[in-house]
């Protein structure tokens, strides 16, 4: 059992508030090409301020601005007025001293009341105002036609009664009336109308739950009809921990229960105030539950903060309820405290999960960078990691291209562990550093993800395709290093040289002289670039031409993507990017960051690089948001940098698929054909790479739904979804057992 402390709703008053934030807006040099904000998975209760025949106005429970809703389609009535007490369902009343004024929404229409000397207000429903005079008797205020304010006794309330609270239902012509007589308390209905009050539920708690309409009155548990003759004994009605919200129709509203079982939702239910029968109204509704002066009501009801939505309740002919989606309420924004970029997605980090746990969601960009899709879990909660002093992200994170994030997470005694996840939100991989501590994720593609101890240990740790944890497969001292797809480069033994390693093999693939005049300190690997610092001179080698680029080396740690660097101006806080695809560096300001930081800065930190697709992604100043902008730099041609595509012992199968992974450079729409010996096509799939990988499934069945065996050839064609370059095709084999 879990307990739930709910807010209570109210509908009337006004709510106005603004929440500041410290940090001045970023100023892009280029317009954004889309933003993105980072949301609490808890769905926000909210409280009803006013509720009318035309909409509705509402605010966070927890505090924020105010929200007005208007109904689409509605018809104002012609002739609004105190005269027809009807049309007061779209009234709004506001009081200053001794005056009311009241206005119909819908229609502009206004009157004005002067409340008497000797009486105070107490409150209002659509035309008509209540009052208690120095003796305590209650009056009800109305506007005349002539401007002037008719103040009606109230009558029958018994001798000696003092009302002790007022309650609006679903009712523009009644208020519920809570009053104490010889030391017991009872409810009745007062009708604005005529003035005339009548007792219904006698022996109540002193402050009972009341809910009503024109048809009935529920009180304390229990119900009687409105009409019903004098003397007629109220129902008792079966109570459980619930709340009364509300009558529409002859169906009681019970919901925001004080508890609910573990893994369930709470529900918005109906009970037959005629029958007795129990139906479930709204599933996954709680908190902004009540009832509106048309007879209806309001609830908030959704799956999740991303579809969280206000309903509206009406009574149907029969006596039952009809619900209507009527708004969406926006999600809570949440701090992002890390951020990363890769093939195509954006991961944010930050305290979305229920509770202190933490969490990576992603959301989907497409070819120029604008979002396709809503904020999408990528891992399980998490718990937090213990930051170190300077950290640009806590934790340190890459996003590898291929659909993951790999994490450097700090126990609480500070050893490292170097984390994976992202293809679901269930697995984390885990590859520990055997105590190394105060290290950083310099980089990582793929499978492979770098790791540099503080000891002075630097690891190479392998998430390959299906397995349960990482592994090892490189330690060494710590150099500047770069990995990109199966290649680790670090610096040679020469000046300015820089050697290539096969990760698979161990054997070298490549010597560059990249020209630098001395032992680089930073190397980075984009497809064919390769960029080194040291002291205060970079540049960029571009392997497939052999050209040397100097780049600049004097805004501090910069970070290569494909055919430009992006480096960040502590100083002015400009984002700089260097456009050297051409063979010459030239370099604008791209933005300018917001002067705050809601982290400590830095790559990852607020602002990422995607080094698989071109743009570029930045805290724009305000909580939870992030924009995205166009590099404006041509990418290179697809190609493939790391495939795994081992068959499956003992299979595929349904419940263990051959599940081939190719890591390409950028994203792609992919078709893979199987072949038999003969040439014809067994199984054609298709699919789009998560980040830049294609990650297909073939479960060892034809088209036609038959079993096969034997050996298969298989052909992978990816086209580029930036339609930059031709299409790249791959072929090999296979085995069906």
């Amino acid at each position: 059992m879990r307990s739930r402390r709910l807010a209570s709703v109210a509908i009337g008053g006004a709510l106005a508030l603004t929440c500041a934030l410290p940090i001045t807006p970023a100023q892009a040099a280029d317009a954004p090409v889309g933003t993105v904000r980072l949301t609490s998975e808890k769905r926000q209760e909210i409280r009803y301020l006013w509720a009318g025949a035309s909409g509705f106005r509402y605010s966070p429970v927890s505090g924020g601005n105010s929200t007005w809703v208007d109904y689409p389609g509605f018809v104002p009535p012609a002739n609004p007025g105190p005269g027809d007490l009807a049309t007061g369902t779209d009234v709004i009343t506001t009081v200053s001293g001794t005056t009311a004024t009241q206005k119909h929404r819908s229609t502009g229409a206004s009157v004005t009341l002067a409340i008497p000397s000797g009486q105070a207000y107490q409150g209002a429903v659509g035309w008509s105002v209540w009052t208690r005079d120095t003796a305590g008797a209650v009056h009800v205020l109305r506007a005349a036609a002539d401007g002037t304010t008719t103040d009606l006794p109230v009558t029958g309330l018994p001798e000696g009664a003092e009302p002790t609270g007022y309650v609006i239902g679903g009712s523009v012509r009644r208020i519920a009336v809570v009053y104490r007589l010889d030391g017991a308390y009872s409810v009745g209905l007062l009708d604005l109308a005529d003035g005339a009050f009548r007792s219904y539920v006698t022996g109540v708690q002193q402050n009972p739950e009341v809910v009503f309409n024109d048809r009935w009155l529920v009180a304390d548990w229990r119900s009687i009809r409105v009409d019903a003759e004098p003397g007629t004994q109220p129902t008792a009605i079966p109570s459980w921990a619930v709340r009364l919200e509300a009558v529409v129709g002859d169906q009681l509203l019970l919901g925001n229960p004080d508890f609910v079982l573990g893994g369930t939702e709470a529900a918005l239910t109906a009970r037959s105030l005629v029958t007795g029968a129990d139906t479930t109204v709204l599933s996954s509704s709680f908190g902004g539950i009540g009832p509106t002066l048309d007879g209806g009501a309001l609830a908030t009801a959704g799956p999740s903060s991303l579809d969280w939505n206000v309903h509206r309740i009406t009574p149907t002919e029969g006596g039952g309820t009809a619900t209507e989606k009527v708004a969406q309420v926006p999600a809570t924004a949440t701090g992002v405290h890390g951020l990363a970029l890769a093939g195509g997605e954006l991961f944010l980090y930050g305290s979305t999960t229920v509770g202190s746990s933490v969490r990576y969601n992603s959301f989907q960009l497409d070819a120029t960078g604008r979002p396709t899709g809503q904020q999408t879990p990528r891992s399980p909660a998490l718990s937090t990691s213990t930051c170190l002093t300077g950290d640009a992200a806590c934790p340190q994170l890459e996003a590898t291209g291929d659909g993951r994030v790999s994490y450097l997470w700090t126990g609480a005694t500070g050893q490292e562990s170097v984390l994976n996840v992202g293809l679901d939100t269930t697995t984390i991989r885990n590859e520990p550093t055997e105590g190394d501590a105060g290290g950083r994720i310099p980089g990582g593609t793929g499978r492979y993800v770098l790791y540099n101890g503080g000891s002075g240990t630097q690891r190479v740790v392998d998430f390959p395709n299906g397995t349960p944890d990482g592994e090892t497969v490189l330690t060494r001292a710590r150099t500047a290093a770069a990995v990109w797809g199966q290649v680790m480069w670090t610096p040679g033994t020469a000046q300015g040289s820089v050697v290539g390693t096969h990760l698979k093999t161990g054997q070298t693939v490549a010597t560059i002289a990249t020209g630098a005049p001395c032992t680089p300190t930073d190397v980075q690997a984009v497809n064919t670039w390769l960029y080194w610092a040291c002291g205060g001179t970079a540049g960029v080698y571009d392997r497939a031409t052999g050209r040397k680029i100097t780049v600049p080396a004097d805004h501090g740690p910069a970070r290569l993507a494909d055919g430009f660097l992006l480096r960040e101006n502590r100083t002015t806080h400009e984002l700089l990017l260097t456009d050297f695809h051409t063979g010459t560096a030239a370099t604008r300001a791209l933005v300018k960051l917001p002067t705050t930081d809601w982290n400590t800065g830095g790559s990852n930190g607020r602002w990422a690089v995607d080094r698989f697709g071109g743009h570029v992604a930045y805290l724009n100043g305000t909580l939870g948001e992030v924009s995205i902008v166009g590099s404006g730099v041509p990418a290179s041609p697809l190609a493939q940098m790391e495939a795994q595509t081992d068959a499956v012992p003992f299979g595929p199968t349904k419940s263990s698929p051959w599940q081939p992974v190719w890591q390409l450079n950028k994203p792609a729409d992919w078709t893979l054909t199987l072949s038999n010996s003969g040439g014809t096509t067994v199984r054609t799939l298709t699919g789009g790479t998560k980040g830049a990988a294609a990650r297909p499934s073939w479960d060892g069945y034809g088209e036609d739904g038959r079993r096969i065996s034997g050996t298969y050839s298989w052909k992978l064609t990816a086209q580029p979804r930036d339609d930059e370059g031709p299409a790249l095709t791959v072929t090999g084999t296979t085995t069906v057992n």
